[in-house]
This record gives C-alpha cells, structure tokens and sequence, in this order.
C-alpha cells in the first residue's frame, strides 16, 4: 500500500504543472543584448536621459536603498509580485524603454529577475533592458558610486 501511496505522489508530481515563475539559475536564460551595464545605466542618467526603472527585487532591499526614480514592483518569484509589475506597467506603451533589476544575490542565482522578464516580454514590451548585477546591488552599482536613494 505505502509502494501505490509513493508512485501515486510521484506520478502526481510528473505530470503537475510546471510554476510560470522562474527559478534560481534562470538569469542565465536572459539574452545579453538585453542586459545593461551598471556603468551605462549610470552614464543615461547623467546625460539626462532616464528611463522608466524597475525594481523587482524583495522590498526590504528597495527600502535600504534604490536606483532614484525606480519604482518598487514587487519581487518576480511570486505571483502577487508579478501582478503587481504588471499593475505598474499596463497602461505604458509597449515600446517604452524599461530597465528592470533585481541585485538581492548574485546574478545567476537571483529568483526574480527571469520570471520579471519573462512578463513583460509575454506583455508585448519591446524595450525592456534588464540590469545586469553580477554580484548584488550593494556591490555592483552602490559602491561604484552611482547615484542611490535611501529609504523606500
């Protein structure tokens, strides 16, 4: 009986539907020619040219510190997170340009960033550029010096 209880739970398993939200390790997936440099997001900013900004990442990192101007949207991993990009992003037009970034953890084990991406491509945006964060926000972009703003 435990033998049909344990191949019923695999069986199960195998064919449950696979979560829309990405995985660790997804960040990987992401094309490099979407991906921006910390140094050339920086470099928009001082010529003036900003564009819509994204934090997709957990709040308790956004309310530590963040990108001025970016947006809290809610982390990617989750369902409400991406509703709430979504919620962000709707009524934009789909070939704004939109930087979107994460930064809690290295880029290749970062749990966010993909499913992010992944959402606002499958909504028709043409111009999403992802932030590229090898290591984590703190080291990659706040002690290069960009510009930050403390608390949320």
């Amino acid at each position: 009986m435990r033998v049909f209880v344990l191949l019923s739970l695999l069986i199960a398993l195998f064919f449950a539907p696979l979560s829309s939200q990405a995985a660790p390790g997804d960040a990987l997936t992401i094309p490099s020619a979407v991906q921006i440099q910390p140094a050339d997001l920086a470099a928009m900013f001082k010529s003036g040219s900003s564009p819509t900004i994204l934090q997709v990442g957990f709040s308790v990192l956004y309310q530590q510190a963040h990108i001025p101007n970016a947006q809290y949207a809610g982390p990617g991993n989750s369902d409400d997170g991406l509703a709430n990009l979504k919620k962000h992003v709707d009524a934009l037009p789909r070939d704004k340009l939109l930087v979107i970034y994460c930064g809690c953890c290295p880029w290749e084990r970062c749990p966010n960033i993909a499913a992010a991406y992944k959402q606002l491509t499958t909504m028709g945006f043409t111009q999403v550029k992802v932030l590229y964060l090898a290591s984590n926000f703190g080291a990659d972009w706040v002690d290069k010096g960009y510009p930050v703003t403390r608390g949320g």
